[in-house]
């Protein structure tokens, strides 16, 4: 029986703040940086995922069903894609249409909101899902939650949601002896099969395919094949997850990153006894060996594979307890525009930015940081922070009347935005959302259809 390797993406771009200073605060309640958001876009959507795209489009259309990825595609991304790259958009529902191509559940703003707010966690899940619904025409059954963070617990909530696999790290502290190169399933409920990174070939290509200063550098795909065919035969599967800004943007076009992909596909199918699967199909094909028991919260970041990078320092653990202080407050609040900045301020970069770690993890905190310290990113934030905590205080002093005029005027100015439209169907209450599709002010979800798949040579 072949063995596997189960190639899978990352795609998350933030929405960064704007120099927000104090006497900003009850003057001026618009927070993000639309410049530096759309120009970062733009860049990368250059640079990695418009190449990129079509060159998995053409290596699927070239092996056919024997070439399959997966991704998961943050709801801020979307977003972005939508206001600054529509044609990045335009290129993964390409991918969707292949059938080569699975697409993963996350938390729609990227958040850590699991370990603090259960229901916010489990709004926004419900929330990605069915953008990924709407925009690839694809229902997942694999999650991942934001930066591969995985504990028994997270897990156990996880199935509870409907979701048959998750994606995690496979790290060392955690294994111990034991192989990333397995399925395994959750401690609490082995009815969720997990799926760990085999974080030395993921690096390998993610990290470390440039470094000159290497001892394996430069690496080809004969090599790379080399070290998969040294995997004990008796490993049934090889997940590699990495950012998908490793290809063009991390690994610069001339280190040779597409050239590397391109072949590598040929080369693994034709020298090995390996092929390609998406999670799904991973789950349907293997046969966990044994539980994984991770009693304490774990991710791909840095050394030492926890929440570090996030949460733990005085200045992210003050910001994280404030901003989610407002959870029952907002709740109670159905005004799109609160709402959707509750989302894009809880995307963990905000709380990356301050993070007080500087050691070896250190240039990669620095990556698309648009702060000069932790210290700056952390008065930014809680200045920002300070004016929406007003906004939201302010929200109940505002009479009924007042609130649907500002909801009207909301739905019109964004009438043709897809996203905002399914922003607004998983925030307003039942009733109110009948009442607007009634009176064709909104109009009703358009059922949606599975993407026809488009048809594919195979060999």
């Amino acid at each position: 029986m072949k063995r596997t390797i189960c190639f899978y993406f990352q795609v998350h771009q933030p929405f960064r703040l704007r120099r927000y200073r104090f006497f900003d605060i009850g003057e001026n309640h618009y927070y993000f940086d639309e410049f530096n958001n759309r120009s970062i876009m733009r860049k990368v959507a250059d640079r990695c995922y418009l190449p990129m795209n079509r060159l998995l489009l053409k290596l699927i259309e070239e092996h056919g069903k024997n070439f399959k990825v997966a991704f998961s595609i943050t709801g801020s991304a979307i977003e972005q894609f939508k206001l600054y790259a529509p044609d990045v958009l335009d290129s993964f529902k390409k991918l969707a249409q292949t059938g080569c191509v699975e697409f993963l559940t996350e938390t729609s703003a990227h958040s850590l909101a699991v370990m603090k707010d259960e229901k916010e966690f489990q709004r926004q899940v419900k929330f990605h899902s069915a953008l990924i619904n709407k925009y690839f025409g694809y229902t997942p059954t694999t999650f991942r939650l934001t930066e591969l963070i995985y504990s028994d617990a997270i897990g156990a909530q996880v199935e509870k949601l409907g979701y048959k696999t998750m994606l995690t790290e496979g790290a060392r502290h955690i294994l111990g002896w034991k192989s990333p190169n397995y399925v395994y399933v959750n401690a609490i409920n082995p009815k969720l099969k997990v799926l760990l990174r085999n974080f030395r070939l993921s690096d390998d290509i993610s990290f470390r395919f440039s470094n000159r200063s290497w001892a394996e550098w430069p690496v080809t795909c004969e090599k790379y094949v080399s070290w998969l065919n040294t995997v004990d035969e008796n490993e049934e599967i090889v997940n590699l997850f990495m950012d998908y800004e490793t290809f063009g943007e991390h690994q610069h076009v001339s280190s040779g990153i597409f050239e590397f992909m391109r072949n590598l596909p040929k080369q693994v199918l034709t020298s090995t006894d390996f092929e390609f699967l998406t999670p799904s199909e991973v789950y349907d094909k293997h046969q966990p060996v044994a539980a994984i028991h991770v009693p304490y919260a774990i991710s791909w970041a840095d050394e030492e594979r926890d929440l570090s990078a996030w949460l733990g320092n005085e200045l992210q653990d003050d910001a994280f307890d404030t901003l989610y202080s407002l959870s029952e407050k907002m709740r109670d609040i159905h005004d799109p525009e609160l709402v959707d900045t509750w989302l894009k301020l809880q995307n963990s970069d905000h709380f990356y930015y301050m993070c007080t770690k500087w050691f070896s993890d250190g240039n990669v905190h620095k990556y698309f940081n648009p702060y000069s310290s932790p210290y700056d990113a952390y008065i930014n934030y809680m200045n920002v922070l300070s004016d929406f905590i007003i906004q939201v205080n302010n929200y109940s002093e505002t009479d009924d009347k007042t609130r649907r005029k500002k909801l009207l005027e909301y739905i019109a100015e964004n009438k043709e935005s897809e996203y905002h439209i399914s922003l607004l169907e998983h925030i307003l209450p039942a009733k109110t959302l009948a009442e607007l599709k009634e009176s064709g002010i909104m109009e009703s979800k358009p059922s949606v259809k599975k993407t026809k798949k488009k048809t594919v040579k195979t060999k």
